[in-house]
């Protein structure tokens, strides 16, 4: 074998005592994970001390391999299906609360799988710490090195001559990567602590040829500049993270806006909604679902941009703290909740308005970030991309504020140029004196009586210069969608002295198996209506009950087929979102393969403990042929005259420095020889004849007698 050919000595470059032990503990610190770090750290480096050691085939370090990979596919399964951040030990496989501070799913999954790597990988690296070899075979671990040696013994042929890996450095890596997969708390601790780490395992593998003070500047100048180079990246990171909201907020859009609903009356052409599921509902005990679902309700009308607004400032929601359980929202404290309905919905973006029903008091199972509510009834969700919850709900008090009572008098405004138009509608219902109820009784019949639902709006039915969309739907037009219905009750109600609310959200009629879905195309508009002997909001919807008839002509043939693709879309979503239990099935399927793979591994017949007793050279000679090579007696000789040879360090290199003494000068090239003698032996799959084995065994006797005839150490 010649000099620059691939050498055993790779078998030595392992980390240096106690730098995994290090590694670990600064994996657990900056990841929440410090005894699990603290325990795995110190099995490793007691390999140092217990003398014991397993005869590891290289089928059983294959086993191991596969049980490491299956158990890190696991964590990843897991950490994808769950709605847990993973940080700390006790939040690995329960606890919703590590979800509010997660980011999205998929985020959260990739910095759980790599921040779990030192521990599901921990088996394969006590493996090698605790075998009787000192590096993992190829064979073991490279699927074409193992066909390559099945075919030559297949064949007859001797195996190819094959290395191994020293898995003890890419372990340390994964250590220092892994500890940085945390969240950004603002320090410098990473940095300096994975430096000092760094300088540690590079030591061993410093340059001869530079004296130490060219090898300390060169790193503490590369430190340097690493730390102000990552310093302006946490600059540039911070600046992103201010401008990200703004940008993708141009690009992306809720479902409703609580603070503005732009409506579509006085435009031209015939309105368009697909029947894409968006929402879907389960109730109790066969019960009937809510005919509501409202997501969000407004004050103030703007006629010329045909636009409704919150008539607050966007400040006005309030957040909402969950129970001790982290997954039950009180909305109403107090609240007598005679109803339940489970509801799946998605929050487009990782936020949106929950279509809830009226008179909603309670969230349970919700596994939200943050929740907030405003005045006018709007519950604001922040999480995943898909919720599945109860909303528990009753008749009584609702979240809405009572009507405003201040000089503005929002819920009674009415815009001065829908004046005339609501005034000579109210004429002609001649309603004069009667009591509330009976007024509302009135308006209700003069839309179902004269009005018709409809989704076209043509030229001819479009406002002319002198007159407000509105105006023309009630005086001339009479036909509509249900904005224009909403719209003109809510007006002319507060024309009435009435307040009253304009409400979007969706109307709940189709029933799916054992539940119901709701549709795009289920979107509506409707009128709350304040009722001032039971001061509560109630539903009022003057919009003729046709429009569902008439959105249902709409739909496809081929809905069907778009609803199975909804149904995959949505079991797909359940289980990215955690909304399932699959992952308890998924990790009970591993259990039993990975107990098998743990059982062969341990306790498979024949395996034997093999312990270091006497001579190392000959208890380790049935793993690795060619310890037993004389060689090694002139390296403990050299090293006794003051050369040590270094962690890591080639043979051939120390060989070279330890000749470098003037008194053996001499006996550099007859040892260089010798050396590849060794080497052949060692590690050439044909190793030596026996005439070749009788020169090893005799020139190293030679050399030491020479040796030690020599000069005394320096």
């Amino acid at each position: 074998m010649s000099e620059n050919a691939p050498t055993p000595e790779t078998r030595a470059i392992k980390t240096p005592p106690f730098l995994l032990l290090a590694a670990l503990l600064f994996w657990g610190w900056q990841s929440g994970l410090l005894l699990a770090g603290a325990v795995m750290g110190i099995i490793l480096e007691s390999a140092q001390f217990i003398k014991a050691r397993w005869e590891l085939s290289d089928t059983d370090l294959r086993r191991i391999m596969t049980f490491c990979t299956i158990l890190t596919l696991a964590t990843a399964v897991y950490a994808f299906t769950s709605n847990e951040e993973g940080g700390s030990l006790s939040g690995l496989f329960s606890g919703p609360a590590a979800a509010r501070n997660a980011t999205l799913t998929s985020v959260r999954a990739s910095s759980a799988f790599f921040r779990w790597l030192p521990m599901t990988l921990f088996l394969f690296i006590a493996a090698q710490s605790f075998s009787a070899r000192e590096k993992i075979p190829w064979t073991a671990i490279s699927f074409y090195s193992h066909r390559r040696a099945q075919r030559a013994r297949k064949s007859g042929n001797p195996p190819p001559a094959g290395g191994g890996l020293n898995v003890s450095y890419p372990y340390f890596i994964v250590c220092l990567f892994s500890a940085g997969i945390h969240p950004n708390n603002g320090t410098t601790s990473y940095y300096w602590g994975q430096c000092v780490l760094t300088v540690w395992a590079l030591w061993p593998f410093r340059s001869r040829r530079y004296g130490l003070a060219v090898w300390a500047g060169t790193l503490a100048t590369v430190i340097v500049l690493g730390y102000f180079s990552q310093s302006g990246i946490g600059v540039l990171e911070r600046f992103l993270e201010g401008y990200n909201t703004a940008w993708f907020a141009r690009f992306m859009r809720q479902k409703a806006d609580p603070m503005e609903a732009t409506t579509a009356i006085g435009q031209i052409g015939k309105l368009e909604l697909s029947g894409r599921i968006v929402i879907r509902l389960q109730t109790k005990n066969h019960e009937a679902p809510p005919d509501y679902l409202r997501e969000a309700s407004y004050r103030t009308y703007h006629s010329g941009r045909q636009s409704w607004y919150a008539g607050t400032a966007r400040n006005d929601f309030a957040y909402r703290s969950p129970e001790t359980n982290q997954s039950t929202w009180i909305l109403l404290q107090g609240k007598t909740n005679t109803a339940s309905v489970n509801l799946a919905c998605y929050l487009d973006g990782g936020k949106a308005l929950l279509p809830l029903p009226t008179g909603c008091g309670r969230l349970d199972n919700l596994f939200a970030y943050v929740l907030s509510v405003n005045s006018e009834g709007a519950v604001l969700a922040e999480g995943p991309g898909l919720v599945i919850f109860d909303a528990l709900y009753g008749p009584g008090s609702t979240i809405d504020s009572p009507p405003d009572t201040s000089t503005n008098l929002l819920d009674l405004a009415v815009p001065t140029n829908e004046v005339p138009a609501l005034k000579q509608v109210i004429s002609g219902m001649m309603i004069a004196g009667g009591d509330e109820a009976q007024t509302l009784r009135t308006v209700y019949q003069f839309f179902q009586s004269h009005f018709t639902y409809s989704v076209w709006l043509g030229p001819d039915k479009l406002a002319t210069a002198n007159e407000t969309p509105l105006a023309r739907f009630l005086l001339t037009s009479r036909r509509g969608h249900c904005e224009y219905f909403a719209t003109a009750t809510v007006l002319l109600l507060r024309e009435l002295n009435i307040p009253a609310r304009y409400a979007v959200g969706y109307v709940v009629h189709e029933q799916s198996g054992r539940g119901y879905v709701v549709r795009e195309r289920d979107a509506h508009a409707w009128c709350l209506v304040w009722n001032a002997q039971t001061k509560r909001w109630i539903n009022f919807d003057t919009t003729p009950a046709s429009w569902v008839a008439e959105e249902g002509k709409r739909a496809s043939f081929w809905q069907w087929l778009s609803d199975l693709r909804s149904w995959i879309g949505f079991q797909f979503a359940k289980f990215r979102w955690g909304q399932t239990n699959l992952r308890q099935y998924i990790l009970w399927a591993l259990v039993p393969m990975l107990a098998l793979l743990l059982y062969q591994i341990l306790f498979r017949r024949g395996r034997q403990r093999q312990r270091q007793k006497g001579d190392p050279k000959t208890a380790a000679a049935v793993v690795w042929p060619g310890l037993d090579s004389e060689f090694y007696l002139l390296e403990q000789k050299l090293a006794a005259r003051g050369v040590p040879r270094q962690p890591g360090e080639l043979l051939s290199t120390w060989l070279t420095r330890a000749l470098e003494e003037p008194a053996l000068k001499d006996l550099r090239g007859p040892l260089q020889e010798l050396l590849r003698l060794h080497y052949r032996y060692r590690f050439d799959p044909r190793s030596l004849n026996r005439l070749e084995r009788e020169t090893l065994t005799r020139e190293v006797k030679t050399w030491l007698d020479t040796l030690s005839q020599a000069a005394g150490p320096r």
